[in-house]
């Protein structure tokens, strides 16, 4: 992943690179080897601390660092008092969750450089980079800001990234509709889950690495996740893209963070419910939020139901949809 990130990243010798992802992550315990590859200098960060994030970026003149979108949303969300101007563009990559669109703008308003890319423990970190196409420069910057949100194409390092028809295990259709699974072979993929073979054999089933990742394949060869196999909602027959709604609730300018589980339903068997953190000092209400997503949205994608809250985390910033499905 050392070799990988410094070619797919573009990272230059004698970076400023700064460490926010916990180094138990494997985003975090790969890139202490990358940057003394690089010469580069390695400016440690105890804890996510925003302020912090852009005290250090000017004092040591940071140049890049990795994190989820949720550190993302923190940054482009702090209040003006935290923040500091960039004396320069400071490269960002961020990866653990599918960002939504709208935090491409908001971070490039800011002056930070956004790198969208993939990957799993399994996999050492990451293997498809949303890789940028001059021609795509034309494009407005809502379609931009789209594009960057999928998974790409593989590392320089990575053999094989295809999505397949987990049944069938033949490659779906490039259209951008059909889903399939993400699957991924190669010599940075794990040879199999410590003492756990049954684990080990589903998840190695046909000579590919099975990520549990359910995505479409574009007509340029790149990859976008749809969901997570167990976070798809299924609503009356439906197959329901909960990242589709939580992009969509992104956009608003009362929404700081969306987080869309399925809830039980009597009639449909399953309905989308959606989990919000507000900005600050911007009320918004169920209705208005769920009248905006069916400005956009097709009737059954909608949201039955909202719930305004805090939503649980992990120390790295993925939220705990389990939690929420708990509740629901």
């Amino acid at each position: 992943m050392s070799t990988g990130s410094s070619v797919a990243w573009n990272m230059p010798n004698r970076l400023n690179f700064l460490t926010v992802v916990p180094m138990f992550h494997c985003n975090g315990w790969c890139y202490p080897w990358t940057v003394p590859m690089l010469n580069g200098r390695t400016i440690c960060l105890r804890n996510i601390d925003i302020k912090k994030i852009f005290e250090l970026i000017d004092k040591y003149e940071v140049t890049h660092f990795g994190g989820a979108p949720i550190v993302l949303n923190m940054i482009t969300g702090a209040p003006e008092s935290d923040k500091k101007k960039l004396k320069q563009k400071v490269y960002v990559l961020t990866a653990g969750a599918p960002p939504p669109s709208i935090i491409f703008k908001k971070m490039r308003a800011l002056g930070f450089e956004v790198m969208h890319v993939y990957g799993l423990t399994e996999t050492y970190g990451h293997v498809t980079q949303c890789a940028w196409n001059d021609e795509w420069n034309k494009f407005d910057e809502e379609k931009q800001n789209e594009i960057k949100a999928r998974q790409g194409v593989r590392y320089p390092n990575t053999e094989g990234v295809v999505v397949l028809d987990p049944e069938t295990m033949k490659e779906v259709p490039k259209d951008g509709k059909t889903i399939g699974e993400i699957m991924i072979r190669g010599n940075v993929v794990m040879k199999g889950y410590f003492k756990d073979k049954d684990a080990t054999d589903k998840a190695m089933k046909d000579g590919w690495f099975h990520s549990g990742d359910l995505a479409v394949m574009h007509p340029d060869g790149y990859v976008k996740i749809q969901d997570r196999s167990k976070d798809i909602i299924i609503s009356g027959g439906e197959n329901i893209s909960s990242i589709e709604i939580e992009n969509t609730l992104s956009k608003h300018p009362s929404v700081s963070i969306a987080a869309v589980v399925a809830k039980p339903d009597e009639k449909w068997g399953e309905v989308p419910c959606a989990f919000i953190e507000m900005v600050k000092d911007k009320p918004v209400s169920e209705k208005e939020l769920i009248d905006f997503c069916k400005e956009t949205l097709a009737g059954f994608k909608v949201p039955k139901k909202v719930v305004f809250c805090d939503l649980p985390k992990t120390s790295t910033g993925k939220i705990q949809k389990f939690e929420l499905r708990k509740q629901v």
